[in-house]
């Protein structure tokens, strides 16, 4: 991936981290979960995330307040709240993007 050039949201196959793109300032992420995987509970106190759902469907809680967000939809997850995120009904793919901070290892 490159920036300033269009880039494909339908591209790749897999899961998790399908593909990233890092500027100076930024993270992008595509991801993808099966039904029922995602990403586990945890705490991320350096930056705010915005999560675009570009298919399916995320159950995304923070601090125990779970949201369901649709294909088409966006969330923003305020830092230092703890979150987790869970494909649901079948499997979903999202862009993940926030200021630039050193990756995290999703598995």
């Amino acid at each position: 991936m490159e920036a300033g050039r269009p880039l494909d949201l339908r591209s790749g196959v897999g899961r998790a981290v399908l593909w990233g793109l890092a500027t100076e300032d930024l993270n992008v992420n595509l991801v993808a979960w099966p039904p029922g995987d995602g990403v586990a509970s945890h705490t991320n106190t350096a930056v705010d995330v915005l999560i675009v759902v570009i298919g399916g469907v995320l159950a995304v809680d923070i601090d125990g307040n779970v949201q369901t967000v649709r294909d088409g939809q966006a969330i923003v997850i305020p830092r230092g709240t703890t979150r987790s995120l869970t494909a649901t009904d079948g499997a979903v793919r999202y862009l993940s993007t926030h200021r630039r901070r050193p990756p995290l290892g999703l598995s």
